[in-house]
């Protein structure tokens, strides 16, 4: 029981920071804005069932599919750091809430909702940098010798994972309450805020996957 109480902590504390959902949230009330509060519950619910299945995907077959389409980890970072990036841009220098609110309505919701995959859960929730953790995590099943050891660490794993995903749910769901809080000059600041740090983020995500690209090209052999 404790090895299954402390694996469930570091993988809880490895990939909760990068996804981050209370910072994720405030981004997704910067795409959003102007959905009804109906259209967000629905695209919380989703993008958190989205986020699980991803979390689950790269933990368990990540690797695999990587090692299958010759993609390696720095090439996923640049990719992903580039779409982050962009998004973090266009949210950057998207027009006011105030001028959002008058143009988007009920009409904008199915193409809210086709958006619950990609962007909002891949890349902008569970983007490269939290599948990249992920994929680490579930190589560590390789250390294991026993079955019974590796069943323990799988299962804890995906239970953190879950919660993870739960955390999801509830910030997005609930951001509109933070939205009230603030006011709307207040949500403006803070959705800008947040989309400068998406567009850092990403710049930062793809220097990472640049940066061992250029070590593994350059590096004396």
């Amino acid at each position: 029981m404790p090895a299954a109480v402390n694996t469930f902590l570091i993988v809880l504390a490895a990939i909760f920071p990068v996804v981050n959902p209370p910072g994720s949230a405030l981004v997704f009330l910067g795409l959003t804005r102007g959905a009804t509060a109906e259209t967000r519950r629905v695209l919380a619910r989703r993008i958190a069932v989205n986020s699980l299945f991803v979390l689950m995907g790269s933990f368990l077959l990540g690797s695999l599919v990587l090692q299958f389409y010759g993609i390696s980890i720095p090439i996923l970072r640049v990719a992903g750091g580039l779409i982050v990036a962009v998004s973090g841009w266009k949210l950057l220098n998207e027009g006011s809430q105030k001028d959002i609110e008058t143009s988007a309505g009920e009409v904008a919701r199915t193409d809210l909702i086709s958006q619950a995959f990609y962007p909002l859960t891949l890349p902008l929730t569970t983007g490269p940098g939290t599948i990249a953790v992920t994929i680490s995590i579930g190589l560590s099943r390789a250390t294991f010798t026993g079955s019974s050891g590796e069943l323990i660490f799988v299962l804890a794993s995906l239970l953190a994972i879950f919660v993870i995903a739960l955390s999801i749910w509830f910030c997005f769901a609930y951001a509109v309450r933070v939205q009230k809080l603030l006011g709307k000059g207040g949500t403006e600041i803070a959705v800008r805020l947040s989309a400068f740090i998406l567009f850092c983020l990403g710049v930062q995500i793809l220097w990472s996957g640049l940066s061992e690209l250029l070590t593994s090209t350059f590096a004396p052999r």
